[in-house]
């Protein structure tokens, strides 16, 4: 059995309108993240999906990290 790995998953409802989060999927590779992801979020009609590997977010700020200039 593949190991699961957490998607991020953005969309947006027009091409107006900027992308989103909307949530997250598990899912053993890509192909089912995408799957799993337009099952999940089919609510609304949607122009555009795509689903990002948790892992490949590279984060700007570290909410655990205590910033130098102290807020």
């Amino acid at each position: 059995m593949s190991s699961q790995r957490i998607y991020e998953v953005f969309a947006r409802k027009s091409h107006e309108e900027p992308i989103m989060h909307v949530g997250s999927v598990n899912a053993p590779n890509d192909e089912l993240a995408k799957v799993y992801a337009w099952t999940a979020y089919d609510e609304e009609k949607w122009v555009e999906m795509c689903v990002v590997r948790r892992s490949e977010i590279i984060p700007v700020l570290n909410p655990d990290d205590k910033p130098i200039w102290g807020n």
